[in-house]
């Protein structure tokens, strides 16, 4: 009996206990992009494309090499039959049976029309394409960590909201039952309070919720188990750089993913036409070879001794077909060139728009932050007179909970307008390719 009532005080405990403890972790922004950098998973899937594209450098370059091909071989020869053309008077002779045969062969390509240069800067620019891609990706997985990051900045701060109320309001209860109970309230004052009480306890689950799964993301993006991640409340305070919109437009047309990526393209379709152009000039490359073979079978009969030649020279090849055929794919890589310029264009316009909404919204966050601070000083002036009035009997309660809940919901909205000062100026970083 004894131990049953063991057992199951333990099957109690371990069900109430938490799942997984947490360790809690305050981060800098700064620590938050060094834990992005290494151990995002994205980000080593790209490092994988560049040493990938690195690999490929190596196999264009090694195409200036020359191409050798070597053969060997032993073989049963069978005797010799000679005969008529019309089948008739067969003679048989004597073959050595036991044949040999080598071959040695070199040839080193002098001039290919630019294909293999064309090759190999075309697996440079393929390269220089992974690493921007690489760039491309820790901007965005940076930026996507920076946005729930600041959201739970932001959750943060509500959190401290709905618990302020809830305690306003569990004291707001106590003061309206004791005066019910005096006869000076009603029990449906009680009654709405409770339900208003019910509402914000509510509203703060659905905050802790909605904490817990960013959180949860932002772990996953920073390759964390199990840490309670708090963001640096210092952030708000810190001096942000005030450079003018031509700054950051011409810091974008510099250093922008998008607009790399669109010069690349560019120059990978400049070496398409390259290597098109290319089949239409002839290939010269200096040949050499070795022949070891035996028996000599082209005399009758055939002598059994080795027989070794070898030589060298110059080679020429020229694809006539190119002549009628080529022309139509040189004209191809034309249009592909004009394309990725033309697009190359589009990119430059599109991120001069971005560039230009992302700053004015920018300055336009600093007219938010104005605007709550002056919010918070006349929340606390009503705050100070409600309360003077509260200490000398000239209030209610529910006068004190309006004004402390309206001057600490300006008190947050002005945090919360600091941190979109920070995220607008980390967004103009983002376009830029400088975050």
């Amino acid at each position: 009996m004894v131990f049953r009532q063991v057992a199951l005080l333990s099957v109690v405990v371990v069900a109430v206990m938490p799942a997984t403890a947490q360790t809690e972790r305050r981060m800098t922004v700064d620590e938050l992009f060094q834990l992005v950098e290494s151990n995002s998973k994205t980000l080593q899937e790209q490092k994988i494309s560049v040493e990938f594209a690195q690999k490929g450098i190596e196999a264009a370059r090694a195409q200036r090499l020359p191409d050798v091909n070597a053969s060997l071989s032993a073989s049963y020869n069978g005797n010799v039959v000679v005969m008529d053309r019309d089948f008739t008077n067969a003679q048989g002779f004597s073959s050595p049976h036991f044949g040999n045969s080598f071959a040695l062969e070199a040839q080193q390509v002098v001039y290919a029309g630019g294909a293999i240069d064309a090759g190999i800067r075309m697996a440079e620019l393929q390269h220089d394409m992974a690493q921007n891609n690489e760039h491309s990706a820790l901007n965005n997985e940076r930026f996507k960590a920076l946005g729930q990051y600041l959201d739970l900045f932001k959750i943060h701060n509500r959190k401290q909201v709905y618990e302020q109320n809830i305690a306003l309001t569990s004291r707001l209860i106590d003061d309206i039952r004791a005066k019910q109970e005096q006869g000076m309230a009603l029990k449906n004052d009680v009654t709405r309070y409770e339900l208003q009480m019910e509402t914000l306890r509510l509203g703060l689950r659905r905050l802790q919720d909605q904490q817990a799964i960013l959180n949860h993301q932002l772990c996953n993006t920073l390759g964390l188990n199990n840490v309670d991640i708090k963001p640096d409340t210092t952030l708000v305070d810190m001096a942000l750089a005030q450079e003018g919109e031509g700054y950051w437009q011409q810091a974008t047309l510099a250093t922008s993913p998008q607009m790399e990526q669109s010069e690349l393209s560019t120059q990978m379709a400049e070496q398409q036409l390259r290597m098109a152009k290319s089949e239409l000039l002839p290939k010269v490359a200096v040949v050499a070879a070795d022949n070891f073979n035996g028996p000599f079978t082209y005399d009758i009969p055939p002598i059994d001794k080795n027989i070794n030649y070898w030589y060298v020279g110059v080679g020429l090849k020229y694809n006539l077909s190119s002549l009628f055929k080529q022309n139509k794919k040189v004209s191809q890589a034309k249009t592909g060139v004009r394309r990725s310029q033309e697009q190359q264009r589009v990119v430059a316009e599109s991120l001069d728009n971005q560039v230009q909404q992302a700053w004015t919204l920018y300055q336009q966050t600093y007219a938010d932050l104005d605007t709550q601070r002056k919010s918070v000083q006349l929340a606390r002036q009503n705050y100070q007179v409600v309360s003077d009035r509260y200490l000398n009997q000239l209030a209610l309660i529910t006068d004190m909970l309006d004004a402390s809940s309206i001057l600490l919901n300006a008190e947050l909205q002005e945090v919360d307008a600091r941190i979109s000062i920070v995220y607008a100026y980390y967004k103009m970083k983002y376009i830029s390719g400088t975050l």
